[in-house]
């Protein structure tokens, strides 16, 4: 049995279909500043709901929670995978969220995707490297401008836990006084700290920028092309230096980031802090984000705590 198409066609819904996904999908880019790529996303995965309770009812307000529970048992036969039925399910109860405060209702008077959650799967940790891999990946020569941006951007990546997005959007202008103002996620701001090695880095790619950039250019990093890097290109370049540098595995931005995380959580302890700098809501995301080897938690347990200290013998 084939899957549904994710790509259903908006003229075989009506407006009691479209319009709610077409304001909804205006609150998410106006009012939660979603990147295009989120916003695609709700809208197919939303599309693809709609084409499956549209036979049964005229809109959305009309689903039942019965038909909300039988669309989650056809992804299911269909076998999409745990990941994907969750994505699927989180939109639905996403928009009917959007759809009680536009209309003003109670919880309860009708969201049947209220309680309905997917199936249960294993998050993959994020891989990080570990600190010889991260020195060796950035112990590159200043024999060339490319590579000096390079090894700048991948600096300041793993200095201040970058996301790729908020790297290429950064400015000259937001660094400042050994700190960088960042742009996140639901476009909010937040500052944090840029190492001594970093900065080092970012200065000498300074000296060079001018051969690639316009005066009037305010991009922290650009291109060959003499505009504003791109997050394809970075991640093109960050892969490329793994392979020259000898790493095992592939480089990429956000491993740079978990290593961030990971080596700042090793050494402090403090997730609220790291919390604070990768620009996380929850603690949860911090968690996942960050988590530690064993070995490395026994160590501080057997340091810190006063029962797993091991007698002194006379």
């Amino acid at each position: 049995m084939s899957k549904p198409h994710l790509d259903v066609d908006p003229s075989e819904l009506g407006p009691g279909w479209l319009e709610p996904i077409a304001d909804f999908a205006n609150y998410l880019k106006f009012e939660r500043q979603y990147s295009a790529h989120t916003l695609g996303q709700y809208q197919r995965q939303l599309l693809q709901a709609a084409a499956f309770f549209a036979p049964h009812c005229e809109h959305w307000l009309a689903v039942s929670s019965e038909l909300v529970r039988r669309y989650s048992m056809q992804l299911r036969t269909r076998q999409y995978n745990p990941r994907s039925i969750n994505l699927k399910l989180s939109c639905v109860r996403s928009l009917y969220k959007f759809l009680q405060h536009k209309h003003a209702t109670d919880q309860d008077a009708y969201n049947p995707a209220q309680g309905l959650r997917g199936p249960k799967f294993q998050k993959p940790l994020p891989k990080s490297l570990d600190v010889d891999q991260m020195a060796q990946l950035l112990d590159i020569a200043d024999d060339d401008a490319l590579a000096v941006r390079d090894k700048a951007m991948m600096e300041l990546m793993y200095s201040s836990g970058l996301r790729i997005s908020e790297l290429a959007n950064a400015n000259l202008h937001d660094i400042r006084d050994g700190e960088i103002r960042v742009l996140g996620k639901g476009n909010k701001e937040r500052v944090v700290p840029v190492g001594g090695k970093a900065l080092e880095a970012i200065a000498l790619w300074l000296k060079y920028r001018p051969l690639f950039a316009p005066a009037d250019e305010p991009a922290l990093f650009v291109s060959k092309r003499k505009t504003r890097i791109s997050a394809r290109h970075v991640r093109a370049r960050m892969q490329e230096w793994g392979i020259r540098q000898g790493i095992t595995g592939t480089i990429h931005p956000h491993k740079l980031r978990h290593s961030f995380a990971t080596h700042l959580l090793e050494s402090s302890g403090d997730l609220r802090a790291i919390q604070e700098m990768l620009g996380h809501t929850s603690l949860s995301a911090t968690q996942v984000y960050t988590h530690v080897d064993f070995g490395h938690l026994a160590k501080v347990y057997d340091n810190a705590h006063p029962r797993a200290r091991k007698q002194r013998k006379d």
